[in-house]
Order: C-alpha cells, then structure tokens, then sequence
C-alpha cells in the first residue's frame, strides 16, 4: 500500500540554532524598514501568523502584498546565509538516516508540510542534505495557508493521497491538531519545545524521543 510521509521541519528534521531568528530579523526589517524589537511565539505557527502579529506588535499593519514581499525576503536571506545555516544549524540526530530508510522502500513518498515559505524550507532541507529525499512539489509551505490544517489538506491533494495512506511527523500539538483535523495519524517527536507527555495529550498516535532509532521509526511509520 503506497504511504506518504509528512515531514514538519523546524525542530522536527531541522535545528538552525539561531541562525533562522537572524534571518527572520533580517527580512522583517527590510520589508518593514523598521528594527524587529520583538517577536511573537513561533512554535508552530506559519509565516504569514507570525507576520501578521510581528507586525502587529510594532503597530504596523498587516496585508497579503506586505507578506509576498516578506516571503521573497525572506527566501532570499536563507539562500545568502546558507553557509551560516551549514555551519552552525544541524540536522536533527538520525534525520538524514531515516530519510534516506523510507526512500529506499517501495511505495513510500516523503514531503513537507510546514509553515515555512518554499525557498526557506528548500534552503534549509539543502543545507543539511535532506532534501535529496523529499518531494518538495507536492509539499504545502507558508504561502500555501496560514493553519496547519489547511497545510495538511493541500499536501494530502497534491500528492494525490487519501488520508488513510499518509502519516505525519512533527514536534508540535499544531501539527497534531493539523493530522486529526484531516484523518492523518500522526507521530510527535519531542525534539521541540513540546514534551512528550503534551503531544501525547494532543492526540499524538505514539511519540518518541528523538529520530535517532532508525529501526523503531521505520516501523512506526510504515506499520
């Protein structure tokens, strides 16, 4: 039976240690003109939410022009500091291993969903030789929704795959929430700032540590 495999990136296959909060910054200033003096709570949240309420918080106003500009801003800075994301960023352990396992079984396909705009997420997947695995076109990004499970619905159509045959990877009840809400089991990862005991609570069909134990998640997913 064919599966595919949704993949969370932040915190879930990725950890930028900084360096994506530095882009962010980056961005935001150049579209705005003005400094970031804050920003609100990201995890699990898309980029035009937390456009929308950045902005906010510095008085500005929000609009679908001012988030297509940031988005290309925003694309743009992650490919100038790709070296950046290499040097200090990393690929969460057994990420790549894993990848590398499920695309190597018949039948199996790999994309994205997240709240990143493309050209980020195409970036940072790069930076730490994972994209090699995945199928970014029929993924869903930033650009695509602003909720999770909008996200989930357009990367179930996109691929052409009913909910029953897909399951989800992410560190977050945001992205538990966007696998229920469509039918998608889901398997939360506590590499984030959500523990295992909450993403449990959230409805997380089973929950690991890490993506370390290759053999454990094969089996997991493709069971």
């Amino acid at each position: 039976m064919p599966l595919l495999v949704l993949w969370d990136i932040d915190h879930t296959l990725v950890d930028t240690q900084g360096v994506g909060r530095e882009i962010w910054t980056e961005a935001f200033e150049e579209v705005t003109g003005q400094p970031m003096r804050e920003q609100v709570k990201i995890d699990g949240s898309t980029e035009p939410v937390i456009l929308r309420e950045t902005l906010r918080l510095h008085g500005l106003h929000d609009s679908r022009d001012l988030f297509e500009r940031f988005a290309q801003a925003l694309g743009a800075a992650h490919v100038r500091r790709a070296a950046d994301l290499r040097e200090r960023g990393r690929a969460l352990p057994g990420a790549s291993l894993l990848l590398a396992a499920l695309a190597a079984r018949a039948g199996v396909t790999q994309t994205v969903m997240t709240g990143n705009v493309r050209a980020a997420a195409e970036v940072k997947l790069a930076a730490f030789g994972l994209d090699h695995y995945i199928d970014l076109s029929i993924g869903a990004f930033g650009e695509d929704a602003d909720e999770r499970p909008q996200l989930v619905r357009t990367a179930l159509r996109r691929a052409q795959m009913p909910s029953e045959n897909a399951v989800l990877v992410g560190d977050t009840p945001y992205d538990v929430e966007g696998g229920l809400s469509c039918g998608v089991r889901v398997i939360g990862v506590a590499t984030g700032r959500t523990d295992a005991d909450d993403l449990q609570a959230a409805g997380a069909a089973e929950v690991v540590e890490d993506l370390a134990d290759t053999e454990k998640l094969m089996k997991l997913l493709t069971k």
